[in-house]
């Protein structure tokens, strides 16, 4: 490994150039509070059961890696809203505005937090005597046709052992780049995405808003472990799906310990107001397919209403998991000894020698070495396939977890060897070299354009051209067979008029 230098004054010196650029902008910090116990009660791609009927505060993935074009920053990226369908409107997909959606670092390994980023969302209505979310083609996040819009604030936490000692606004009143409705409403949506970047103070900076769902995997695994033939292995399942995104992007030097100690652990978390007016914790998390495959159904809920410090209730899922039986049932491949000593160091300490912490305390924490440099070639499975930088140090856009997973479960670190996987192996879309490196959001019109219509001239524009007034730049031959047809239509309403006319003249007549 080759650290980058950084001390506690790296951290010092960017809260004081936030704090100063606050105060030049007006802003002022808010002042100590004391973050008392959460309450919580579920979260992931529905995997537990209460936040699978609220995916607005469902938190889907997380994933943390060294920038790969700003090696000296750290790149936390979580997603919400499991399968977003492209075409689901009028209502498009919001953030909650009754929610608290946190990122939360562990800088020095005791399971808990010292940062808390926390993200906050208002809804803005231009016009609600419309149902539509936009009234005419979107050009830029500040257009009047964008009916529906939302902005959020950013604070930043600071703790020790678990009380605020600040809490400071980074950020007030972000736009967030919206749903992707089609190509009519958005056709340059990636405009749209990169004004949704923002940047803050000591060169970091901020993004929210739709992407594409980043997580590729064959989710027919919950057939039966893929209705125990692997025949039909290898469908994305998460293929044409968006999810909504927050990124950010922060200098190494402020979420590390210090030079010495460069690993973090970092999960997510949403807080949803409840009756009473108090925020509750509805979802958590850090590694992925944890709380999917290894917590039985009786604890999804208790573990997404936990925090990593009080992990160790649930140990024994780690050390006695049900899945590597499962696929010996089914596949008859021999399950691992247990107890499973080699899955506590991956899930819940940190592989040592990599991104295990000095004198960790055992928790679920996605944990990252900052100071090991991004690859050159990424190689999808990561540490297993040599690549350090990879899962399950932090985790990738490209890392492929489903694979790893499997192959760690069934033993490929105490010696069996096997290539176990789903067969999707990358995303359905190429992801970004520069952040927030999320692939644009599949959009709403995804169909072939229409007959007559060629890709450099939309329907849009073309109708656009029809409907000028007659004689309006010359007067072509389409307007002239536009201007034909309508007068054909409206001579064949006057026939059709005069056809009824008739038609109740006759009626009345006595026979």
């Amino acid at each position: 490994m080759t650290p980058n230098p950084r001390t506690g004054a790296g951290r010092r010196s960017i809260a004081t150039a936030i704090c100063g650029a606050l105060a030049a902008g007006g802003l002022t910090a808010a002042g100590v509070t004391a973050l008392a116990p959460e309450e919580a009660s579920a979260s992931s791609h529905r995997e537990a059961p209460l936040i699978s009927g609220t995916p607005q505060f469902d938190n889907t993935d997380v994933y943390a890696f060294v920038s790969p074009d700003k090696p000296d920053t750290t790149t936390i990226i979580a997603n919400w809203i499991p399968f977003e369908e492209p075409a689901g409107g009028p209502n498009f997909f919001t953030f909650a505005e009754d929610a608290q959606y946190d990122l939360r670092i562990d800088s020095n390994g005791d399971a808990k937090e010292d940062l808390v980023f926390r993200y906050t969302f208002k809804t803005h209505t231009k016009n609600d005597k419309t149902f539509l979310y936009n009234t005419g083609p979107v050009e830029s996040l500040d257009d009047p046709d964008l009916n529906i819009t939302q902005t959020y604030d950013l604070e930043l936490i600071k703790l020790r052992d678990l009380k605020a000692v600040s809490k400071t606004r980074v950020a007030d009143d972000v736009p967030v780049a919206p749903s992707n409705v089609g190509k009519a409403s958005m056709p340059d949506y990636n405009t749209l995405r990169k004004q949704a970047i923002h940047k803050l103070a000591g060169g970091a900076q901020t993004f929210a808003g739709q992407a594409d769902d980043p997580f590729f995997l064959d989710l027919r695994v919950f057939d039966l472990l893929y209705g125990g033939n692997l025949s039909e292995v290898g469908n994305d399942t998460l293929k044409g799906y968006n999810v909504n995104s927050i990124a950010l992007q922060v200098p190494n030097s402020f979420i590390a310990e210090s030079h010495e100690q460069p690993v973090v652990g970092i999960w997510s978390t949403t807080q949803r107001k409840n009756a009473k007016g108090y925020f509750t914790q509805v979802s958590r998390l850090g590694n992925p397919l944890v709380n999917e495959v290894v917590n039985p159904l009786k604890d999804k809920d208790k573990f997404n209403a936990s925090a990593p410090r009080d992990d160790a209730q649930f140990l024994e899922n780690v050390t006695n998991p049900e899945l590597p039986k499962l696929i010996e049932a089914i596949y008859k491949i021999p399950a691992p000894a247990e107890p499973r000593n080699d899955l506590v160091d991956v899930f819940l300490k940190g592989v040592k020698d990599l991104n295990q912490p000095p004198h960790v305390t055992p928790s679920e924490q996605l944990r990252l070495n900052t100071s090991i440099k991004p690859a050159a070639k990424p190689k999808r499975l990561g540490v297993l396939d040599g690549d350090t930088a990879g899962f399950p140090n932090g985790r990738r856009l490209t890392d492929d977890v489903i694979d790893a997973s499997l192959q760690v479960v069934e033993g490929e670190l105490l010696g069996a060897k096997n290539d176990l996987g789903d067969a999707v192996n990358e995303n359905d879309k190429k992801f970004g070299k520069s952040f927030p490196y999320l692939a644009n959001p599949t959009e709403g019109s995804r169909g072939p354009l229409a007959k007559g219509v060629d890709g450099g001239n939309d329907v849009r524009s073309q109708l656009g051209d029809a409907l000028q007034p007659a004689g309006a730049q010359g007067g072509s031959d389409d307007m002239r067979l536009i201007a034909a047809s309508a007068g054909a239509g409206a001579g064949g309403i006057v026939l059709i008029g005069a056809a009824l006319m008739w038609w109740r003249r006759m009626r009345n007549r006595a026979y």
